[in-house]
């Protein structure tokens, strides 16, 4: 690549699933695409993730009622939301915004968004896996959330209510019905709610690898470099990359997940990007018989039946990339897991953490950047990369080619945090 033509009309920084899905989607338009990705193809939070295509969480976690409980949540080092001490000074102004964001009229800004977005999202996602041939992949189990009590229940009945509105199918569940979709429960479930249009894949890393296959047979290339700068050029877009070299391209997609801040400050952009870091314990196939994922919303972490294993994994730690990984969160949803399902073999387990890429108000940044409109940001999805990385390819593709986005993309403008 010498820099005088342009490598590609568009370069898509970051190969995790929002961008391999992005350049397969601008395939698709005609356009060629190159990958450029600073590590291993789909080895962030595309790796390690739970495997759904959760549609039906519409729910952001900036929600009204959220404040009253993260207080108690954030004193729990292994909780389902929590901070380290040492990092709150770093995350005060993002948690600031978090609260704004959970005021009712803001909530119901993002509620009304996310909706949008999912029912974008699973049309996409079935168009997309079909074009790719992926299919097999596809699971339609549907999940099941799980209480321990009545009155967990009807605290969770307002969002079912929502749901509801939204035109999302559920059902609600008491006694054996509970063990006929998944036997071998501890007792301690008194309640469920069935979602059967929950869909999942077989592994998200699987996934991930066949797209990237796609994007590479279709004549795209993938480029292992950092970029360490965007800057507009007369026709499209110049990266410099951390080895000196350089790549020009008619337009550019941010895509780097948790990594995608230092890039759009560069262009202008200063968002609030944080990362939730997630953990997980992969069991292997044969731990559990399980039926389809399970869901724990008291205890923030779900169990997921995919092909590399059983996995355990799920709660959100704010503490920046930079903080070593508490595996002790890991180790402790393991063993909420082994004492919720009494035959689960919890021996032989790999543990992981990742970088879920988040913004205050749940919801991602998509949009053109300040300084050109050849640049397009597409990051921040949080814990539903997966379940949003078609929706958002679908949106991305529009906006390269000069079409208009099939939803309302205001709500997700990088703008919005001025």
């Amino acid at each position: 690549m010498n820099g005088k033509e342009a490598d590609a009309d568009v370069a898509v920084i970051g190969a995790g699933i929002v961008g391999i899905t992005a350049a397969f989607a601008l395939q698709e338009r005609g356009l060629s695409v190159v990958l450029v990705e600073r590590g291993e193809v789909a080895h962030g939070a595309s790796f390690g993730n739970a495997g759904a295509f959760a549609f039906s969480d519409v729910m952001p976690l900036a929600s009204p009622g959220i404040m009253r409980k993260a207080p108690r949540w954030l004193l729990d080092p292994l909780g389902p939301l929590s901070v380290p001490p040492a990092y709150l000074p770093t995350i005060a102004p993002w948690l600031f915004r978090f609260w704004r964001a959970s005021r009712p009229a803001a909530f119901a800004r993002s509620f009304a968004a996310q909706v949008a977005m999912m029912d974008l999202a699973s049309t996409e996602t079935r168009r997309l896996v079909a074009m790719a041939g992926l299919d097999a992949m596809l699971r339609s189990d549907g999940a099941l959330e799980l209480y321990e009590s009545r009155a967990e229940f009807e605290a969770s009945l307002p969002s079912w209510r929502a749901r509801a509105a939204a035109r999302i199918g559920f059902r609600h569940l008491e006694g054996a019905a509970i063990a006929e979709l998944q036997p071998g429960l501890s007792p301690i479930f008194t309640h469920a709610t069935f979602v059967p249009g929950w869909q999942s894949i077989a592994d998200p890393y699987d996934y991930a690898r066949a797209l990237a296959d796609r994007v590479v047979e279709g004549g795209g290339r993938i480029v292992r470099a950092e970029v360490t700068g965007i800057a507009p050029a007369a026709d499209g877009v110049r990266l410099a990359l951390a080895d000196g070299a350089g790549v020009s391209v008619r337009h550019a997609i941010v895509a780097g997940g948790a990594w995608s801040k230092p890039l759009a400050a560069s262009l202008g952009d200063r968002l609030p990007l944080e990362t939730e870091r997630g953990y997980n314990t992969t069991l292997p196939p044969g731990a559990f018989d399980l039926k389809r994922q399970l869901t724990f919303p008291g205890h923030g972490f779900v169990v997921s039946r995919l092909t590399s294993g059983i996995r355990v994994g799920g709660a959100v730690e704010l503490g920046g990339l930079r903080r070593p990984p508490d595996y002790r969160r890991a180790a402790n949803m393991l063993a909420m897991a082994r004492r919720f399902l009494p035959g689960l073999d919890t021996e032989g387990g790999r543990q992981w953490m990742g970088f879920r890429p988040s913004m205050p108000d749940s919801l991602p940044v998509i949009g053109v950047a300040a300084a050109s409109d050849r640049v397009v940001y597409a990051f921040g999805h949080g814990h539903l990369g997966l379940t949003q990385s078609a929706a958002t390819a679908r949106i991305l593709a529009d906006l390269v080619t000069g079409a208009p986005p099939p939803i309302n993309i205001a709500a997700f403008s990088p703008r919005r945090f001025d």
